[in-house]
C-alpha cells in the first residue's frame, strides 16, 4: 500500500504542475484580449491577439475565413510585405476579426486557432491553416485535419483536444461574426484601417498591396 502512495503522489504533483504552467501560459496569451479592446468603432475584444506593437498609431481589422479563397490570396501575395513594410516596423499592428460563414469548417478552423492560443501558439496556428487551405469544405479543416496541424505546432494534444472537442469557443466565433456585421463586413476579406486619430477607411477585397500602401501611407 505504502508503494502505491509514493508512486501516485508524484504522478498528481506532476500533472498539477502541468496544469498550472499551461494555465498560466493561457493567462499570459490573453493578456492584450481586453474585453474593453476597441479599435475605432471595432469590437475587437474577442478577435485575435495584437500582432505588432500594440502601441501602433495604426491598426489593420481583416475579416476573414479560414476556407476563403481570396483570403488566402491576400495573406499569401499581400500580407508579406504588409508585415516587413508596416508591422515589423512598428507603423500598423493587425487584429484578425473571424467572419466565418463559408461553412461548419470555417467556424471549427476559427475555434482551433483559440485553442491554440491558449499554448501561445495563436499566429502560428493562423499561418498553418492559410498555408494548408483547400477547397471549400472538402474536409481539409475538419476536425482530424486541425488537431495534426495541432501536432506539428507540437501543441499539448490534451488541453487542445479538449478545447476543440468541447466547442470552447464557439460563442466568441459568433461575437466576432456578428461584429463583422455590424461593421458592414459582408464579404472576405474586408478590412478596416483606422489611425490614432480614430480616422477608418475600408478595403474590401484581396486589393494589392499597392492599394494598402497608399491607403496606409496617407493615414499616418
Amino acid at each position: 500500500m505504502r508503494k502505491k502512495i509514493l508512486i501516485t503522489i508524484p504522478a498528481i504533483v506532476i500533472i498539477g504542475i502541468i496544469v498550472a504552467y499551461y494555465a498560466n501560459e493561457s493567462a499570459v496569451n490573453q493578456s492584450n484580449l481586453d474585453i474593453q479592446r476597441h479599435s475605432g468603432t471595432v469590437d475587437t475584444s474577442m478577435g485575435s491577439p495584437i500582432q505588432g506593437n500594440i502601441n501602433a498609431p495604426i491598426t489593420i481589422v481583416e475579416f476573414g475565413d479560414y476556407q476563403c479563397p481570396q483570403c488566402d490570396k491576400w495573406f499569401k501575395e499581400v500580407n508579406p510585405s504588409i508585415e516587413s513594410e508596416y508591422i515589423q516596423t512598428g507603423k500598423a499592428n493587425l487584429v484578425f476579426v473571424d467572419l466565418a460563414f463559408f461553412g461548419p469548417d470555417s467556424t471549427k478552423a476559427a475555434e482551433a486557432t483559440y485553442c491554440a492560443g491558449d499554448q501561445g501558439k495563436y499566429w502560428d496556428y493562423h499561418n498553418i491553416l492559410y498555408t494548408n487551405q483547400g477547397s471549400i469544405n472538402d474536409g481539409w479543416a475538419n476536425s482530424n485535419n486541425l488537431k495534426k496541424f495541432a501536432t506539428q505546432l507540437g501543441l499539448n494534444m490534451d488541453l487542445f483536444n479538449t478545447c476543440i472537442d468541447g466547442d470552447s469557443y464557439s460563442k466568441r466565433i459568433e461575437h466576432n461574426v456578428q461584429v463583422a456585421k455590424d461593421n458592414g463586413a459582408d464579404g472576405t476579406p474586408t478590412f478596416i484601417i483606422i489611425n490614432s486619430k480614430g480616422v477608418q477607411q475600408v478595403i474590401k477585397g484581396a486589393q494589392p498591396f499597392s492599394v494598402f500602401k497608399q491607403t496606409l501611407d496617407g493615414m499616418t
